[in-house]
This record gives C-alpha cells, sequence and structure tokens, in this order.
C-alpha cells in the first residue's frame, strides 16, 4: 500500500491518542518506519499491525481500529482536495458506489503501483442497496466500512449503516482473494426517484422511435464485441472483423478464447460480472496470435520453406534468419490491441455488447497494432488524442520514469538513514548510558546528567604476566588486551554492569549507576569472580599467559557526562579512588573488597576470607578480604 495511507493512520493517532501511544504502538506492532513517504510503497501487514498493537495498548478492538483507520484516510486525502473527485462522480452516494473502480483507474497515473479492489452493486431501493466488495487484502473489510461511513457522512450528509452479509473466499489468476457482501442502509430515496424519472422519460422517447437494427451499434463502434449468456460470441464489430480476418471462425466460440481481460483487477471473466459491472471501465487485451492464427498446413508450408533456405537471407543489405519471417512479433501489425470501454445489457437479444475503442497512446503504436486513423470510432475524441499523444506521450513517460527513479532512490536512502542511526545509537550507548543519551538528546543540559549516588560498587581490574618492552611485545599486547577486555564486555551485560572505561591495562566497571539497584555489591563480585575464571580459560594466538587482580569497594559517588568531543560518562570521589586502591594492593587471580563492599553481600552465596590490614594510601591500615565463588555459585558462560 502507498504512504498515503499510513500517513492518514498516524496523523489521527497522533492528534486522537497522543505521541506516546503512536510510539508504543510503533515498537509493539515491530515497524522500522517513524515516518511515511506519500508515494513509497510498504508491506500491508503494517497497519494490520498498527491496529493490534493499538487494540493491545487501549480498550477497543482490532475492527474498531481499522474502522477508524479508515475514517481517517477518508478526513485525510480532503486536505488533497481528492473529494472532488468523488462530488464529481454523480449526484447521489449510490452513483459513487457505481463508478469507484473508476475513480481508482483515474488514480493510477498518480499512483501506478496502486492494487485497488473491485466493487459493484447488485440490489438498489430506497433504503439502500448491497455492496460486493472483493479484494486481495485480508482484513481490511472494516477499514472499507470506515471510508463508506465517512464519505457518506462528509460528503453527501447521510446516516450509513454497514452490515456484513458474507464473506468468502475465491482464486483470480491463481491468488486467494476475499469477497465481501455489505448491506448499505441509508436514505436511498433520491436516486430511486431521479432513476425512475429518467426510466419513464426514456420509455417516452423510445416509444416514439422505431427499433433499429443491432447491427448499427457494430458499425458505431467498430471494435464492440457482443456476447450472450454462455459468454459465446455473438457478433463484433466491423473493424474488429478486418483484423480477424473474417469473424466466421470465431463466432459462436467462447469470448476468453480471443479476449482476455485485464482492468478491472481481481475478478474474473463471467457473465455476472459483465452484468453487474456495466457502470465500470473495462480493459480487454486482444490476443492477436489466436484471433489471426493462419491453417496449419499454410504455417508448415512456411517451415518447409524456411528450413530449405540457407542460414540467413538478405533483405535491404541485412542478413535475416528465415524463421524471422514466420514470427509473429517480427511481423509489423501483430501487436495486441487493448480495448476500453463499457459492458451494456441488451435485453432484446439477451447479450451484453462491449462498446469500446483501442487504447493508442500515439502514431506510432498504430501500424504495431495493425491500425490506421480512419479505424477509430467516428464519434469522440479517439482520433484527436491519438495526435495529440504523440506529442506529449514521450513527456509523461519520462515524467514516470523520473518518479520511480526518485521514488527508488529515496527508498534507499530511507533504509541507509535507519542503518546509520541504529550505528550511531550503538556508538552513543557504547560511551554515554541510554537513560543518559536520552536527556541530551531531549535537549537538556550537559550539566543536568550530573547526580550523587549514595552507594554504587566500583570494579578496577589490570592486566598481569606480561610487559611491551619492543614493538613485537607491544603489538602482542593490544591483541591480548583487545581479546581479554571484549571478553569482559560480554560479561557485563550478562551481570547488569556497566564499563566505564579502559586505561591502559586497567579495565573500570560500576554497578548501581546511572540505574540504581540494591543488588550492586553482588553484581560486581559476580562479573569480578567471572572475569578472573574466563580469563584462564581465553585462548590467546600468542599463547601468552594473562592473569588479572580486581578490587572492589562500594560507597558513594557522583557522576555525570564530561568533556564535548568522545564525552565519556564519568565517577568521581572516594570510592573511585579507594577502589583503585584496592585492585592495586590486589594479587593475580585474586578478587580483592573492602569491609563497606563484604556487609552488603549475603553470606551464604560467597567464601569470603580475612586478608588482614593493608596500608592503603591516603587511608592507612584497613581491614579487607578475598572472597571466593562457593561451589553452589554458578559462573554464567
Amino acid at each position: 500500500m502507498y504512504g498515503m495511507l499510513l500517513e492518514s493512520v498516524q496523523y489521527f493517532v497522533q492528534k486522537e491518542y497522543g505521541e506516546e501511544i503512536w510510539k508504543k504502538a510503533l515498537v509493539l506492532a515491530e515497524c522500522k518506519h517513524t515516518v511515511f513517504n506519500t508515494h513509497q510503497v510498504y508491506p500491508d501487514f503494517i497497519m494490520s499491525n498498527i491496529a493490534s498493537a493499538l487494540a493491545t495498548l487501549t480498550s477497543k478492538s482490532y475492527d474498531s481500529f481499522m474502522n477508524f483507520f479508515g475514517h481517517c484516510f477518508v478526513r485525510f486525502f480532503s486536505n488533497y482536495g481528492y473529494d472532488a473527485t468523488i462530488k464529481a462522480t454523480g449526484r447521489n452516494f449510490t452513483d459513487f458506489l457505481e463508478s469507484v473502480d473508476n475513480i481508482h483507474s483515474q488514480f493510477r497515473l498518480s499512483y501506478p503501483k496502486m492494487k485497488s479492489p473491485s466493487m459493484y452493486l447488485t440490489k438498489v431501493d430506497r433504503h439502500g442497496c448491497i455492496l460486493v466488495y472483493r479484494s486481495k487484502r485480508q482484513g481490511f473489510t472494516h477499514y472499507l466500512m470506515g471510508q463508506l461511513d465517512q464519505i457518506a457522512t462528509e460528503i453527501y450528509n447521510l446516516k450509513l449503516e454497514c452490515q456484513v452479509l458474507s464473506t468468502e473466499t475465491g482464486e483470480v489468476d491463481g491468488k486467494t482473494i476475499v469477497i465481501v457482501t455489505l448491506r448499505l442502509n441509508f436514505d436511498n430515496t433520491h436516486y430511486v426517484l431521479a432513476k425512475q424519472v429518467k426510466e419513464e422519460a426514456h420509455l417516452k422517447t423510445i416509444s416514439k422511435l422505431p427499433p433499429f437494427n443491432c447491427d448499427l451499434l457494430l458499425v458505431l463502434f467498430p471494435f464492440a464485441i457482443l456476447f450472450d449468456p454462455a459468454m459465446n460470441i455473438v457478433a463484433i464489430g466491423e473493424k474488429l472483423t478486418q483484423v480477424a480476418e473474417g469473424g466466421d471462425k470465431i463466432l459462436g466460440q467462447p469470448v476468453s478464447k480471443f479476449f482476455r481481460l485485464r482492468r478491472p483487477k481481481g475478478i474474473t471473466f463471467t457473465w455476472k460480472n459483465c452484468f453487474y459491472l456495466k457502470s465500470v471501465m473495462f480493459e480487454m487485451e486482444v490476443l492477436r496470435n489466436e484471433l489471426v492464427n493462419r491453417h496449419r498446413d499454410n504455417k508448415e508450408l512456411l517451415v518447409e520453406k524456411a528450413e530449405n533456405l540457407k542460414d540467413s537471407i538478405e533483405i535491404d543489405g541485412k542478413n535475416i534468419s528465415p524463421y524471422a519471417t514466420i514470427r509473429r512479433d517480427s511481423q509489423p501489425g501483430q501487436k495486441n490491441i487493448l480495448l476500453k470501454g463499457q459492458m451494456q445489457y441488451l435485453a432484446d437479444v439477451i447479450g451484453i455488447i462491449f462498446l469500446c475503442c483501442p487504447v493508442v497512446n500515439d502514431m506510432g503504436e498504430l501500424p504495431e497494432q495493425g491500425l490506421y486513423l480512419n479505424d477509430m470510432n467516428p464519434h469522440g475524441l479517439a482520433k484527436e488524442m491519438v495526435l495529440a499523444g504523440w506529442q506529449n506521450n514521450s513527456k509523461l513517460e519520462l515524467m514516470f520514469d523520473k518518479a520511480e527513479q526518485r521514488a527508488s532512490e529515496l527508498e534507499t536512502n530511507l533504509s541507509l538513514l535507519e542503518e546509520w542511526k541504529q550505528r550511531g545509537d550503538d556508538l552513543l550507548y557504547s560511551m554515554i548510558p541510554k537513560p543518559v543519551a536520552e536527556k541530551l538528546r531531549a535537549g537538556n543540559n550537559p550539566l543536568s546528567t550530573c547526580q550523587s549516588f549514595d552507594t554504587v560498587s566500583v570494579m578496577f581490574c589490570e592486566l598481569v604476566g606480561f610487559n611491551s618492552s619492543t614493538v613485537e611485545d607491544a603489538m602482542e599486547l593490544v591483541s591480548t588486551m583487545n581479546a581479554v577486555f571484549s571478553c569482559f564486555d560480554s560479561l557485563m551485560d550478562t551481570f547488569n554492569v556497566y564499563k566505564v572505561e579502559t586505561v591502559g591495562q586497567i579495565y573500570m566497571a560500576v554497578c548501581g549507576a546511572p540505574e540504581a539497584t540494591p543488588l550492586h555489591a553482588q553484581n560486581v563480585c559476580d562479573a569480578s569472580l567471572c572475569m578472573t575464571r574466563h580469563v584462564k580459560q581465553l585462548q590467546i594466538p600468542s599463547g601468552t599467559k594473562v592473569d588479572v587482580r580486581i578490587g572492589v569497594h562500594s560507597g558513594p559517588v557522583v557522576a555525570g557526562v564530561v568533556g564535548i568531543k568522545v564525552p565519556r560518562y564519568c565517577f568521581f570521589g572516594d570510592t573511585v579512588n579507594t577502589a583503585s586502591r584496592m585492585q592495586s594492593t590486589s594479587s593475580p587471580g585474586m578478587v580483592h573488597i573492602s569491609h563497606s563492599t563484604k556487609m552488603m553481600l549475603p553470606k551464604e552465596k560467597y567464601i569470603i576470607r580475612n586478608r588482614g590490614v593493608v596500608k592503603l594510601k591516603g587511608k592507612g591500615d584497613v581491614e579487607t578480604y578475598w572472597i571466593f565463588e562457593n561451589d553452589l555459585t554458578d559462573c554464567m558462560d
């Protein structure tokens, strides 16, 4: 579906339910698009998913939201002036219903990829009508009902009630379609009275005129086709007889053998559809290959002559394959002809006549179809349109090509924009915590991100066991640090610990900020113990044995975004300094914790041993502890 339909949904959902509900609906519907382009084509399921998401977020049903979306579309396209097309179709609501397929045909110039449904009326009375709706889309019945209700109310000032009489599925050209029969109740008195007056006036007129021969229609419409209820050809126009090189061989044959229905799309070529869709424009393609199929013996004779010729023959100085002389597409005047017109029921002969005219864009197409200007209908503007078409058609095609190219480029750019936006978010969240980044995006001052935390747990980890006295050693060090720190990064998310930074061979992480949690000490210790285990299991390409020494301390800190270029979310305070001292006085393969951290840990989960008194710079003699995994404690891999 085109973006205009989704634009209408977005506009009115935001207007009537609020921006917050719309954003939640997009997330719940797993829709990656935040804006919709009017002329871009989107999958049909997006609207259905949004309706389901809104039904989940509110107390309303899916069907009620699809009905609401139908109302939204009519209200929205009125802003573009498309309501003028509806008003121009007829004086009454029923006139519009009979012309819906024609309106869709008109809009195909602006929306060439439009997959419009087909509709026709089977019964009309003073109290409304019965509408048959056929579409390849599933679940859009209430969307149609919302559109009809809004059009009846807003444009025709009518109160409309819709009732679904039946729903079934069928198959057209190998594709499944849904067929819904609706009873539309509204005041249809004006249409019925106008029709009665028209019929009475018509009867008075024809009563004074003698009947005329049906052949006159075939002269006035030289490409007309008359067929009976069995869908067999009864007669054809005089020009179509010339194209068929004599009409005797196609009379009495099924009309579908020589003609293929092009439009309306989504319907089968049956008597019932032709009868009820008499107000709709039809397009039928003349199957030239069947219509002018020559006698089999003549064809075999041509093939035999071609086989007796040389590999190629010379015509006008050009070498041409002998088979080209018998191929249909190599001969002028063999291209299929497209006929466009209306179906009319003739009660006198119990048949339907297709009153039509060839569709010719410019004079260049005439010889391809084996036609001439004097073949066009003697009435109407067919000849004038052909003469004008050769001037305007090329410009129109160029405009369409450019529009298609721009739409394709825009679609590609939107996909790239979404991809790079995601990359930018990932990069931003790797430097700044997501809650803090969202505050900055909202336009808050960087100083507003500065806040104090009563208690957090800070961990410092240092790689030990190697040095970099040469260039080769330095390269090996970088490779080793990348392998080890990448492993640590994956563990941080597992234990809900925030990685602050790496400085040289030291890795710093915090839990309890910016998202507060009472389990900050436990999370940091679990991550630290897992780090000591994983670093021993890592397979370093150089074979270097690496170990870590870790220090943990808990206490108050102040945190905020610092810097303009490559900004970082940094932590300050005595707690950070003490945690650093705990790391520097630790031992390889050990996790060194302070007394304040020990008091926040559950006793049964860990094995904690008193290390004794350790002298910390700036703190003096402090009692510290070693922490080990209990046998019941699992390290998450």
